[in-house]
């Protein structure tokens, strides 16, 4: 013990020692000089790191604990939370994003290629297949700058500043999301630009040429989805209600009800009508060859919106939360109010009602679910259910227009409602973001913006169609759909028997 103590003392004067030595020449060569007190950067508190965790939770602004009472953060102060992105929130916007893609490969394909004719099932799986290459470019090249950019601060296209993706890297775009990488936000927005003119081809299918719809799409994204997608989502949109001050309409969407339903819808409605019937319409039966396969692309569509509708909060957090909740309630009960209507009129309730239901219900409560609360959502299904439906089974018959697969009936009419439905249902208990005076006008903005969404939609189509009819041609030959498209266009069978 004696000799510890000895050891201890001895080690600790060595010590002092050598603090209190001049140090070196050779030393002092080789130290660092100690920095000067103006060139250290500034560092931030532990109240202001706290904080900066705190907004990570809350999906707040990392970057707020750092200004001052003017709102500037001095310069070179930072910290390890800004500019990052967050594990958790990042990681629910990359499984959004596969569940977005998952609707329309193979969620939508199996939808649509259930309910055609088996002889033309692999054409709307082409079309599919198709669009989703075409757009993906599209979008790498000039879509994602046109939406989301700014530097053309324009109301109608964003800007020049990510064509071809250029700078989209992992740091977080702090217009759209804190703590999302731009690069996976832009693939998440992404998907929603494929399943948009996907769904178009639900009115045209069994009888457009494959070529002539891949050419409509590739013109359509540029004159209706690209400055629709900015008005109501980019941050100088005209019709960004919530987070553009100067925004020309007052409008809100929260998942796509107008930039994704509408357009689509409406778009369908116009080219179907330019296109004309399929041959035999209404003079012989046309069933869906598969009911298996419809049914499976329902039930892919329903697990996909979950990332559609709760991924649009850009965040796993309290409204990513409520948009989640919202879409399981309207979904269900939309279906199941088909399908009793069904019962009621025609003595049975068919699966094609339950899936048609399902996918209205998850339309019309698409702009809304990140601002209704479970009693607006539940209204929001029962007529979801019942007023498609009277467009399907009334309007389309007596007005004997050929949309094939109910495109205008359910995304044209379900996306409208849904849109003016959220100018009736949205309360600020459920999202902090809606200010009482932008509530106080909001039913006659969400007007204002379905008009102008309805416009826009059906003069880009008609222009569209009528010039692609005059250089091209839309319809395939009567014999090539006699035969089917599957066959005649693609070289290919569903089912060799």
């Amino acid at each position: 013990m004696t000799r510890l103590l000895r050891r201890l003392t001895v080690s600790g004067m060595a010590l002092c020692l050598a603090w209190a030595m001049p140090v070196s020449p050779l030393h002092a060569q080789t130290a660092a000089p100690a920095p000067s007190p103006a060139a250290t950067a500034p560092t931030p508190t532990l109240e202001q790191r706290v904080a900066g965790l705190e907004a990570y939770v809350t999906n707040g602004d990392p970057t707020a604990p750092l200004k001052d009472k003017d709102g500037n953060i001095p310069k070179d102060l930072t910290m390890a939370t800004v500019g990052t992105p967050g594990p958790g929130h990042n990681g629910w916007m990359m499984t959004s994003s596969a569940l977005v893609l998952f609707m329309t490969l193979p969620g939508l394909a199996l939808f649509y290629g259930g309910l055609v004719r088996k002889k033309n099932v692999l054409s709307v799986l082409a079309q599919c297949l198709g669009t989703t290459g075409l757009v993906t470019v599209l979008w790498w090249a000039f879509g994602y700058s046109l939406v989301f950019g700014k530097n053309f601060n324009n109301p109608f296209f964003g800007g020049s500043e990510y064509f071809f993706l250029q700078g989209v890297n992992s740091v977080p775009n702090a217009d759209y999301g804190y703590w999302v990488s731009q690069n996976v936000y832009a693939m998440y927005q992404l998907m929603f630009a494929i399943i948009t003119p996907a769904l178009i081809v639900g009115a045209i299918a069994e009888r457009m040429k494959y070529w002539a719809i891949i050419t409509f799409i590739g013109i359509w994204m540029f004159l209706v989805y690209f400055p629709m997608a900015h008005m109501v989502w980019g941050i100088t949109g005209f019709m960004n209600g919530i987070w553009n001050p100067s925004s020309g309409i007052k409008a809100i969407d929260f998942a796509g009800g107008t930039v994704v339903h509408m357009t689509s819808g409406w778009s369908a409605l116009i080219l179907c009508l330019i296109l004309g019937p399929r041959l035999g319409f209404n003079k012989e039966p046309m069933p869906p060859h598969s009911m298996v396969l419809c049914m499976i692309g329902t039930g892919m569509l329903w697990v996909g919106w979950y990332g559609f509708n709760a991924g649009s909060a850009v965040a796993a957090d309290v409204i990513s939360s409520n948009a989640f909740m919202a879409t399981t309630l309207a979904t269900a009960i939309g279906s199941l109010t088909w399908a009793l209507i069904e019962k009621i009129f025609r003595g049975k309730a068919s699966v094609l009602g339950y899936c048609s239901g399902a996918v209205a219900g998850l339309v019309v409560i698409t702009p809304a679910c990140g601002f209704v609360n479970a009693t607006g959502a539940v209204i929001i299904g029962v007529l979801a259910g019942a007023i498609p439906y009277i467009t399907v089974s009334l309007l389309k018959p007596k007005l004997k227009y050929d949309d094939a697969l109910d495109t205008f009936g359910v995304h044209a009419v379900g996306g409208t409602m849904g849109a003016l439905l959220t100018g009736l249902l949205a309360t600020k208990e459920v999202n902090a973001n809606l200010k009482d005076d932008l509530l106080a006008s909001l039913f006659r903005s969400q007007l204002a913006a379905v008009g102008l969404t309805m416009v826009l939609a059906c003069v880009a189509t008609a222009v569209i169609a009528l010039a692609l009819k005059g250089v091209m041609g839309l319809r395939a030959s009567p014999e090539v759909e006699s035969t089917g498209l599957d066959i005649s266009e693609h070289g290919e069978e569903a089912y060799i028997i």
